[in-house]
């Protein structure tokens, strides 16, 4: 079903490469041998018990849904999933999937960091960060702002032509509104627009929308109707590789989320690289939900990682776990690609798999009933939030990115 790219690329595109590099980094901090942090695993455990105490006080039965972008459209209350369901349903119900597909990537291609000045109001209340996002880009989608023709899609048309006052007007933003990244995030949808163009004919009745990528699931998983969560990744990161910009490129290949850390390790031309394909993981954990309810069954999803990204990262800055070595790290603004975010990422995802195992064994839950996603959700991503809260008065991440719109 994927096309054949070099071996390097495809190593670096392999989940396993992003769990063992990122390891490879942590290994190095539990030896003191990174410039930016370094490692207390006795930490670990309080940080656990918060992840279990979270877990419990939002989840009491444990029914935790997968880490996704579905979560955040449920934003205040207001189930817009539900209220989706309700528009779709007169369409055939491979259209449903297709439409849940192209509500889900656009949504989630716009939901890079939005800084702590911007919201996004709806019936009076106020919605900011991820949720913000959320809501925001729900409504984008609905009112048609994506598609040149039907209703409830994305299309390759109106995604090519989509522009900064598009974004703005759909977003609310404005001077006492301003959204971080602006730039970046019109690239995106541009780009995923263009690369809508180069889908293959055997797409099938989606191609030119999102939703493509629906038919090429289905389609190539009918007999079985089981689909493996890395099946998933791999069509993402190869349909999508050519929306990232500015990244390194690597045998004609764009890599996307990939970065240079010293203590990578590997060999040959991957020496010294990281991946970590956040945006391309939080896609397909957000994709498993509509397969799931077109009737396919999406199995071993711990192939996939922890996401790197600040939520998780600050749980474990702000939980002591990952200690800075120097007042930079704390007091600057940090590009993407600096090593100190590098670092931070990757002992994130490392970080992650330790802390699952003590997080199902505090809930006494396996990891077949409790995978990676749902620790997230339950989770990970919460208690990182609420430690925030607690540190600090606008609830930041304690480290600060220069963000572009395109990363976290």
């Amino acid at each position: 079903m994927t096309s054949e790219v070099g071996p390097d690329v495809r190593l670096l595109r392999d989940p396993a490469t992003i769990r063992s590099r990122c390891h490879n980094i942590l290994e190095a901090g539990l030896r003191d041998e990174l410039e930016h942090f370094s490692v207390d695993l006795d930490a670990l455990e309080d940080v656990a018990d918060r992840v279990v105490e979270v877990t419990q006080s939002t989840y009491p039965q444990l029914d935790i849904p997968y880490h996704s972008r579905w979560n955040h459209f449920r934003a205040g209350g207001v189930d817009r999933v539900l209220d989706f369901d309700r528009l779709i349903r007169p369409l055939p119900k491979d259209e449903q999937g297709r439409a849940r597909f192209d509500l889900i990537v656009t949504s989630v291609l716009l939901d890079a960091g939005a800084g702590p000045r911007w919201g996004f109001e709806e019936d009076g209340t106020r919605y900011t960060r991820s949720e913000g996002l959320a809501v925001a880009s729900y409504h984008l989608f609905v009112g048609g702002a994506l598609s040149s023709t039907a209703s409830f899609t994305a299309d390759r048309t109106s995604l090519e032509s989509f522009s900064p006052e598009k974004l703005a007007a759909g977003f609310q933003v404005s001077e006492d509104n301003p959204l971080v990244g602006m730039e970046g995030r019109v690239a995106l949808m541009q780009g995923l627009g263009r690369a809508l163009g180069s889908f293959p004919a055997s797409s099938g009745t989606g191609a030119n929308r999102p939703g493509a990528l629906f038919d090429d699931l289905a389609s190539h998983h009918a007999a079985t109707k089981r689909i493996p969560a890395k099946a998933v990744f791999d069509l993402v990161l190869e349909r999508f590789a050519n929306i990232w910009p500015n990244r390194i490129v690597m045998q004609s290949a764009n890599l996307g989320d990939v970065w240079r850390h010293p203590k990578a390790g590997g060999e040959g031309a991957t020496e010294g690289l990281v991946p970590f394909h956040k945006l391309s993981q939080w896609l397909t954990y957000s994709l498993l939900e509509p397969l799931e309810r077109a009737g396919f069954e999406v199995f071993d999803l711990d192939a996939l990682t922890g996401l790197a990204e600040y939520r998780n990262g600050g749980l474990f800055v702000d939980g002591g776990v990952l200690v800075p070595k120097h007042e930079g790290i704390l007091g600057d603004a940090h590009e993407p690609g600096s090593e100190v975010v590098v670092e931070w990422r990757a002992c994130t995802v490392a970080l992650l798999d330790r802390v699952a195992q003590l997080v199902r064994k505090g809930l006494g839950v396996d990891e077949r009933a409790f995978p990676l996603a749902k620790v997230l959700e339950g989770g990970t991503w919460q208690a990182g939030r609420e430690i925030a809260r607690e540190k600090r008065a606008d609830a930041t991440p304690p480290i600060r990115i220069q963000s572009d719109g395109t990363l976290f």
